[in-house]
């Protein structure tokens, strides 16, 4: 919640400056603060659908999550679908992946994988995976109830990085979320496509920058952390 209410008042900082940008992506939790800053529905829903979502993930545990970075590819998929229980939750760049599923099947992959380091996260559950199943259900039934208006933005939405203003769309996208991956990577190679020349970075830190200089030639960054950024 509190991430949610800094990064909308961030939003509602740019937008009183009169800066309207032409795409909006969030990274997980941040696709809510996208949705919120495209029109999609106001403060007081987003800071609701967040308290739900939060609780929803929280009580699924029992999951594991590790980051990976420096691999080849070809062999983490191969791994992957070779494993029972595990799933690629987090596709953020070419060489940074985040598993997640049971605990012993994210070891085996992990310690089978050839890569420059391994670190597991220190999360509750299997998030973006199918063992979200059941939060996932749970949360869809509290979407249903929530009027989405189509986006004045286009959105890049987690589960399908494609550019979309449907209100209806936008909605299912986001019942998906919970059990599909964060597709970044898909996302970051939608900016060249569609002639992004800087992105601005909402919230604290500058975690997606870092993907985005290292992935995207010719796309500068900006970072608004804090109500200084805005001066």
């Amino acid at each position: 919640p509190a991430l949610f209410v800094i990064e909308s008042l961030l939003v509602d900082g740019l937008r009183a400056q009169g800066r309207s940008p032409s795409l909006v992506a969030g990274h997980s939790l941040g696709e809510l603060v996208a949705l919120y800053a495209a029109g999609v529905f106001d403060a007081d829903t987003g800071l609701r659908l967040i308290r739900s979502r939060s609780e929803r993930m929280a009580a699924a545990g029992g999951g594991a999550m590790t980051a990976v970075l420096g691999f080849e590819r070809a062999e983490l998929e191969a791994l992957v679908e070779a494993h029972e229980g595990v799933v690629i939750a987090n596709d953020n760049s070419e060489g940074q992946v985040v598993l997640s599923g049971t605990p012993a099947a994210v070891a085996a992959v992990s310690a089978a994988l050839r890569c420059k380091r391994a670190m597991p996260l220190a999360v509750s559950g299997a998030f973006h995976s199918p063992f979200m199943a059941e939060a996932a259900a749970a949360f869809a039934a509290d979407l249903d109830g929530v009027v989405f208006a189509d986006a004045a933005i286009p959105v890049l939405s987690n589960t399908d990085p494609t550019p979309a203003t449907a209100g209806a769309l936008l909605k299912d996208r986001l019942k998906r979320q919970m059990t599909t991956g964060v597709r970044w990577r898909e996302t970051m190679e939608r900016f060249a496509a569609d002639g992004i020349g800087t992105a601005v970075e909402i919230g604290p830190g500058n975690v997606l920058s870092g993907l985005i200089k290292r992935s995207c030639a010719g796309v500068s960054t900006a970072q608004i952390g804090g109500a200084a950024d805005l001066g």
